[in-house]
């Protein structure tokens, strides 16, 4: 049992001195008579003897009536939930390469960035107790969506990364750099970077290898994936008719680069060359990435001061009763 307001229990001393001195300073009642020789030899009866009973009630009424006031509980239940939770940035190529279909999904030829888009929802949804961003990259890296825990928000943002909004390129140190700036001000234990590319750095100001070891220093793992299929691939370009037609193109993509950043950071690197290995390399990471929080979810509490105040009442009740009837004084 515990109390909502322990400090009003103090003022159960204050009532039990108050009692105390009304009862040790009260002048007795009392009868004149001519001679007290009628009263001698004969011994005090059993209500002489009870007369502390009624300062034991008025003293209990109080007791439990303060006890009442100072909000007594029972802890019902208590829930302990653990819970996993980190802080993570995905960084999302938006560049023209990522317009390639050599992905499909239910079937259906798609580019690259309609499969990512796909693969980052599930695992967001995956990811229930985790603040996460998003920063898009092409020729240059921005921050589409800051650390939160408002998934709907950033799943809305998620939808509005397009292809040729940027600048053409893909800036890897660019990315790294802007995801930093989302996990500088952190207070979380773990902080991760999930970035996805299907290129080669060719773009940006930062030097990926550069931003890596910066990555390091702040802690911050950095997960490369390198998505496309190998060797040549379909690219859709448009005729002269405005008719849509494939190409098969070769695309570069710097895989040493990659590993590279993922060695420094003490993370991994993964190759994705269709929709399933992609799905798996998340789900990895999603394995990976763990850190288990256990906090108190509620107490439930039953309130006890009805039964104290109850108690307090029928002592009250029978101290008024027999002081009235058996235990009576005259005067």
């Amino acid at each position: 049992m515990t109390f909502k307001d322990p400090w009003i229990l103090a003022l159960i001393v204050l009532a039990c001195l108050l009692i105390f001195w009304n009862d040790r300073f009260q002048e007795s009642p009392s009868l004149r008579f001519s001679s007290a020789i009628l009263w001698q030899g004969i011994p005090p009866g059993w209500k002489v003897k009870s007369r502390y009973f009624l300062w034991l009630l008025r003293l209990l009424a109080l007791i439990f009536f303060i006890v009442a006031l100072a909000r007594p509980q029972q802890s019902l239940k208590e829930t302990v939930h653990k819970m996993e939770g980190i802080d993570i940035v995905l960084a999302i190529d938006c560049s023209g390469s990522m317009a390639a279909e050599d992905f499909t999904i239910h079937g259906q030829r798609v580019n690259r960035l309609v499969v990512v888009k796909s693969v980052v929802r599930d695992f967001v949804a995956a990811r229930p107790h985790d603040r996460l961003a998003l920063v898009a990259f092409a020729g240059l890296a921005y921050t589409v969506c800051p650390l939160t825990t408002d998934y709907d928000w950033l799943l809305t943002n998620l939808e509005r990364i397009e292809l040729g909004v940027l600048e053409d390129g893909t800036a890897v140190g660019s990315a790294i750099s802007s995801s930093l700036n989302r996990l500088k001000q952190s207070q979380a234990k773990s902080k991760v970077v999930i970035l996805l590319t299907d290129g080669m750095n060719n773009a940006g100001r930062m030097d990926p290898k550069t931003a890596a070891k910066i990555a390091k220093t702040m802690n911050v793992k950095v997960y490369t994936i390198g998505a496309g299929s190998r060797g040549l691939v379909p690219f859709p370009v448009e005729d002269v008719w405005g008719r849509k037609i494939y190409q098969n193109v070769a695309l570069d993509l710097d895989e040493e680069t990659l590993q590279e950043i993922a060695r420094i950071t003490d993370a991994q690197y993964f190759r994705a060359t269709d929709t399933p290995s992609l799905k798996q390399i998340y789900q990895e990471i999603d394995a990976l990435e763990k850190t288990e929080i256990q906090e108190t979810g509620y107490k439930e509490y039953q309130e006890l001061f009805g039964s104290f105040l109850m108690v307090g009442l029928i002592c009250l009740v029978s101290e008024v009763i027999l002081s009235r009837t058996l235990f009576l004084r005259i005067p």
